[in-house]
């Protein structure tokens, strides 16, 4: 069955989309933490460095391989006459897929914390107390998988809406209020009382403090946080015109990406100093430690519920790109858009039940010494997804190479951008990919 395919309205429709697949928990979440385990701005640098290089190069080979085919994760490799390379997509929806599952569930926890300080739950709570409470809560049988289908509910009403009038019309408005709701928190965080010394740990690098672990932490959240390897990113390219320039395009999802990332920094740390609690608190540092901050913060029922709002809404635009891969791939099976989103959001909720249920009634069910939630974590960032990021990086820098450069410059330009490209394509890349799968698979330590 041949079907019409659906492009983005506009380029900055695909931007706003892109830059929200790559906008998510790792971000608002992750990031902060990570930079407060590996000492603060010395580890921003070397990300800004890993990112603007490695990342942007396989970004930019995705979205390359999706624009020049016009087609999804899988069918692009074939297009491209090289069928064998797409199990890169396989895998990529796959992982996209598993991803999805356990995503949710973090989602869902983030809806609940909303709902938990807008009604006052948190109020007069310790750092101890607010730990009890998160442990109780995730541990409990019903109430996560009731909040996690909410979230899944929302990300299948955004993909049933399509390309332009869902996909990208959400991302039009979830993104500027995403960056609305960034700033007053960063504003709030840095103007309260002995967040200077947050400050100084976030901008002042200490380079005394790199080491390889460091570096490594660096290039793996460089690399997951732009949701490369798992045929978002390709798919969105897919629906991208022949005339769009996808270097400068790419250039800014990074751009935005990191931009959310220090945001979300200047957001966090800042106040966590200003109450002396630590930066370095692991995930803990969102459901815990952050709670006991805005608990204590002037204003904190106010900036605790928008922060939980901000997470929710990260989370939801990278949802949507966490699922639109499977609705692409299956529209060339002949079933409609809203068959395969809805079939593919039920199948996600019910992957998601083992996954809530990890934390509770499952906690003691192990798989390779892992729960059901840590398995997928485990399967898809320290498998599937950097030996997919590695593959694409391989097949554009060394398979298809003037194909690669014809779309990149247009004119099959070989200037020093380009050069540059393909040289991190064909070496630098494959080389930190593989680093990072060694060291995620502990063959190798840092």
């Amino acid at each position: 069955m041949s079907i019409k395919r659906e492009h983005w309205g506009s380029r900055l429709g695909f931007i706003m989309a892109t830059a929200g697949s790559a906008i998510g928990l790792g971000n608002i979440w992750k990031f902060p933490y990570m930079a407060g385990e590996n000492g603060g701005a010395a580890f921003i640098i070397i990300y800004l460095a890993l990112v603007f290089t490695i990342g942007l190069s396989v970004l930019l080979a995705e979205i390359m391989i999706g624009r020049s085919t016009q087609s999804d994760a899988v069918t692009a490799f074939k297009k491209l006459g090289h069928g064998g390379f797409s199990v890169v997509g396989y895998m990529g929806i796959a992982a996209a897929f598993m991803i999805l599952s356990f995503y949710c569930v973090v989602a869902g926890w983030t809806i609940a914390y909303i709902i938990k300080f807008a009604s006052g739950h948190f109020v007069g709570m310790g750092g101890a107390e607010l730990g009890a409470e998160f442990g109780s809560f995730i541990a409990a049988p019903v109430k996560p998988i009731l909040y996690q289908g909410g979230f899944v509910i929302l990300t299948v009403i955004v993909v049933l809406g399509g390309i332009a009038n869902g996909i990208e019309r959400a991302g039009k408005i979830l993104m500027p209020l995403l960056f609305v709701i960034l700033i007053a928190l960063v504003i709030r965080g840095v103007t309260l009382p002995g967040a200077e010394r947050g400050l100084e740990f976030f901008l002042a690098p200490d380079f005394s403090k790199i080491t390889g672990s460091t570096i490594m932490a660096a290039l793996g959240q460089a690399f997951f946080s732009l949701s490369l390897g798992m045929g978002a990113i390709l798919t969105y390219g897919s629906y991208l015109d022949k005339t769009a320039n996808i270097g400068k395009s790419a250039s800014q999802v990074a751009f935005l990406d990191t931009l959310v990332a220090i945001l979300a920094g200047l957001a966090i740390l800042p106040a966590v100093f200003a109450f002396n609690m630590d930066p370095g608190a692991g995930p803990g540092l969102t459901f815990v430690t952050l709670p006991a901050v805005f608990s204590a913060m002037p204003g904190g029922y106010i900036f605790g519920p928008l922060f939980f709002c901000l997470l929710t809404i990260a989370a939801l635009t990278s949802s949507v790109s966490l699922l639109e891969p499977l609705v692409a791939f299956f529209s060339t099976k002949g079933f409609s858009r809203a068959q395969i989103t809805i079939a593919s959001g039920f199948l996600t909720f019910l992957m998601g039940i083992p996954c809530s249920l990890s934390f509770g009634l499952l906690s003691d069910f192990k798989i390779i010494d892992r729960n059901f939630f840590d398995l997928m974590d485990f399967l898809t960032a320290n498998l599937m997804l950097p030996i997919g990021g590695m593959l694409i990086a391989i097949f554009a820098g060394w398979v298809i190479t003037p194909l690669a450069i014809r779309e990149v410059s247009g004119e099959g330009d070989h200037g020093l951008l380009t050069k540059a490209w393909i040289f991190i394509l064909r070496f630098v890349a494959p080389i930190a990919i593989a680093l990072i799968l060694l060291s995620g698979l502990d063959i190798i330590q840092f």
